[in-house]
Protein backbone atom coordinates (compact mmCIF):
# COMPACT_ATOMS: atom_id res chain seq x y z
CA UNK A 1 0.00 0.00 0.00
CA UNK A 2 1.28 3.48 -0.75
CA UNK A 3 2.10 5.61 2.27
CA UNK A 4 -0.42 8.31 1.36
CA UNK A 5 -3.13 5.62 1.32
CA UNK A 6 -1.98 4.28 4.71
CA UNK A 7 -2.28 7.69 6.35
CA UNK A 8 -5.52 8.54 4.58
CA UNK A 9 -7.34 5.26 5.30
CA UNK A 10 -6.11 4.38 8.79
CA UNK A 11 -8.72 4.89 11.50
CA UNK A 12 -9.10 4.11 15.20
CA UNK A 13 -10.94 0.79 15.36
CA UNK A 14 -13.36 0.48 18.25
CA UNK A 15 -14.83 -2.99 17.60
CA UNK A 16 -12.61 -6.03 17.08
CA UNK A 17 -13.20 -9.61 16.03
CA UNK A 18 -11.47 -12.39 17.96
CA UNK A 19 -9.14 -13.12 15.00
CA UNK A 20 -5.56 -13.01 16.26
CA UNK A 21 -2.90 -10.96 14.47
CA UNK A 22 -0.58 -13.29 12.56
CA UNK A 23 2.91 -13.63 14.02
CA UNK A 24 4.65 -12.31 10.89
CA UNK A 25 2.43 -9.21 10.81
CA UNK A 26 2.95 -8.59 14.52
CA UNK A 27 6.70 -8.92 14.02
CA UNK A 28 6.58 -6.39 11.14
CA UNK A 29 4.66 -3.96 13.36
CA UNK A 30 7.14 -4.36 16.22
CA UNK A 31 10.06 -4.00 13.81
CA UNK A 32 8.64 -0.67 12.60
CA UNK A 33 8.75 0.52 16.21
CA UNK A 34 12.29 -0.73 16.64
CA UNK A 35 13.38 1.27 13.60
CA UNK A 36 11.78 4.52 14.78
CA UNK A 37 14.16 7.38 15.49
CA UNK A 38 14.84 8.36 19.09
CA UNK A 39 16.86 11.23 20.58
CA UNK A 40 20.56 10.37 20.43
CA UNK A 41 19.43 6.87 19.39
CA UNK A 42 18.87 6.00 23.05
CA UNK A 43 16.03 3.63 22.11
CA UNK A 44 14.49 3.99 25.56
CA UNK A 45 11.20 2.39 24.50
CA UNK A 46 9.97 -0.96 25.74
CA UNK A 47 6.99 -2.63 24.09
CA UNK A 48 4.97 -5.22 25.97
CA UNK A 49 2.85 -7.56 23.84
CA UNK A 50 -0.27 -8.58 25.74
CA UNK A 51 -2.29 -11.52 24.38
CA UNK A 52 -3.08 -13.86 27.28
CA UNK A 53 -6.57 -13.78 28.81
CA UNK A 54 -5.04 -13.09 32.23
CA UNK A 55 -3.08 -10.05 31.10
CA UNK A 56 -5.86 -8.74 28.82
CA UNK A 57 -8.10 -8.78 31.91
CA UNK A 58 -5.57 -6.49 33.59
CA UNK A 59 -5.73 -4.14 30.59
CA UNK A 60 -9.53 -4.20 30.93
CA UNK A 61 -9.17 -3.31 34.60
CA UNK A 62 -7.11 -0.25 33.64
CA UNK A 63 -9.25 1.00 30.73
CA UNK A 64 -12.66 0.36 29.19
CA UNK A 65 -11.16 0.98 25.76
CA UNK A 66 -9.78 -2.39 24.65
CA UNK A 67 -12.86 -2.84 22.46
CA UNK A 68 -12.27 -6.60 22.35
CA UNK A 69 -8.86 -6.41 20.67
CA UNK A 70 -7.06 -9.77 20.92
CA UNK A 71 -3.64 -8.09 21.13
CA UNK A 72 -2.61 -4.99 23.03
CA UNK A 73 0.80 -3.35 22.87
CA UNK A 74 1.83 -1.43 25.96
CA UNK A 75 4.30 1.29 24.96
CA UNK A 76 6.58 2.38 27.78
CA UNK A 77 9.94 4.08 28.11
CA UNK A 78 12.83 3.98 30.54
CA UNK A 79 12.82 7.29 32.47
CA UNK A 80 16.46 6.65 33.44
CA UNK A 81 17.60 6.53 29.81
CA UNK A 82 16.29 9.74 28.26
CA UNK A 83 17.97 12.77 26.77
CA UNK A 84 17.33 16.00 28.70
CA UNK A 85 16.98 19.00 26.43
CA UNK A 86 18.59 22.40 27.01
CA UNK A 87 16.79 24.29 29.75
CA UNK A 88 16.15 21.07 31.69
CA UNK A 89 12.37 21.44 31.22
CA UNK A 90 11.77 18.50 28.89
CA UNK A 91 13.27 15.17 28.01
CA UNK A 92 12.94 12.76 25.12
CA UNK A 93 10.95 10.01 26.82
CA UNK A 94 7.38 10.88 25.84
CA UNK A 95 8.21 12.09 22.36
CA UNK A 96 10.44 9.11 21.52
CA UNK A 97 7.82 6.64 22.73
CA UNK A 98 5.23 8.57 20.71
CA UNK A 99 7.32 8.29 17.56
CA UNK A 100 7.71 4.54 18.18
CA UNK A 101 3.97 4.12 18.72
CA UNK A 102 3.12 6.13 15.61
CA UNK A 103 5.47 4.01 13.49
CA UNK A 104 3.74 0.87 14.78
CA UNK A 105 0.23 2.23 14.15
CA UNK A 106 1.11 3.10 10.57
CA UNK A 107 2.87 -0.25 10.07
CA UNK A 108 -0.25 -2.00 11.36
CA UNK A 109 -2.37 -0.19 8.77
CA UNK A 110 0.12 -1.13 6.08
CA UNK A 111 -0.18 -4.79 7.18
CA UNK A 112 -3.99 -4.61 7.05
CA UNK A 113 -4.25 -4.74 10.85
CA UNK A 114 -6.59 -2.36 12.66
CA UNK A 115 -5.45 -0.39 15.70
CA UNK A 116 -6.48 2.21 18.22
CA UNK A 117 -4.30 4.51 20.33
CA UNK A 118 -5.57 4.30 23.90
CA UNK A 119 -4.54 6.79 26.55
CA UNK A 120 -7.75 6.74 28.58
CA UNK A 121 -6.01 5.12 31.55
CA UNK A 122 -3.88 5.84 34.57
CA UNK A 123 -0.35 4.91 33.42
CA UNK A 124 1.00 4.23 36.92
CA UNK A 125 -1.94 2.00 37.78
CA UNK A 126 -1.47 0.00 34.57
CA UNK A 127 2.27 -0.35 35.21
CA UNK A 128 1.49 -1.70 38.70
CA UNK A 129 -1.14 -4.12 37.38
CA UNK A 130 1.32 -5.49 34.81
CA UNK A 131 4.28 -5.52 37.21
CA UNK A 132 6.45 -3.29 35.05
CA UNK A 133 9.82 -2.05 36.33
CA UNK A 134 9.64 1.13 38.42
CA UNK A 135 11.91 3.02 36.02
CA UNK A 136 9.47 2.54 33.13
CA UNK A 137 6.64 4.93 32.35
CA UNK A 138 3.66 3.82 30.28
CA UNK A 139 2.87 6.21 27.44
CA UNK A 140 -0.15 4.44 25.97
CA UNK A 141 -1.65 1.12 24.96
CA UNK A 142 -2.39 0.14 21.39
CA UNK A 143 -5.24 -2.16 20.49
CA UNK A 144 -4.38 -4.42 17.55
CA UNK A 145 -6.56 -6.81 15.63
CA UNK A 146 -9.11 -7.05 12.86
CA UNK A 147 -12.26 -5.01 12.88
CA UNK A 148 -15.45 -6.92 13.66
CA UNK A 149 -18.45 -6.76 11.38
CA UNK A 150 -19.77 -3.22 11.40
CA UNK A 151 -16.48 -1.68 12.50
CA UNK A 152 -15.32 1.39 10.68
CA UNK A 153 -14.20 4.95 11.07
CA UNK A 154 -16.23 7.46 13.03
CA UNK A 155 -18.62 9.60 11.00
CA UNK A 156 -16.30 12.61 11.23
CA UNK A 157 -13.19 10.66 10.16
CA UNK A 158 -12.85 12.50 6.83
CA UNK A 159 -13.45 15.93 8.34
CA UNK A 160 -10.19 17.85 8.59
CA UNK A 161 -9.44 21.50 9.11
CA UNK A 162 -7.84 23.23 6.12
CA UNK A 163 -4.07 23.67 6.27
CA UNK A 164 -4.55 27.42 6.62
CA UNK A 165 -6.07 26.80 10.09
CA UNK A 166 -3.31 24.51 11.32
CA UNK A 167 -0.16 25.79 9.61
CA UNK A 168 1.54 29.19 9.77
CA UNK A 169 4.57 30.31 7.84
CA UNK A 170 6.91 32.56 9.82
Amino acid sequence: MEFKDVIRNRYSCKKYSDRQVEKEKLTAILEAGRLAPTARNLQEQHIYVVQSAEMLAKIDEATPCRYGAPTVLVVAFDRDNVFTYPGDERDSGVEDATIVATHMILAAADEGVDSCWINYLNPRHLAELLGLPENEEVLMVMDLGYGAEGAGPLANHEKRKPLAETVSYL
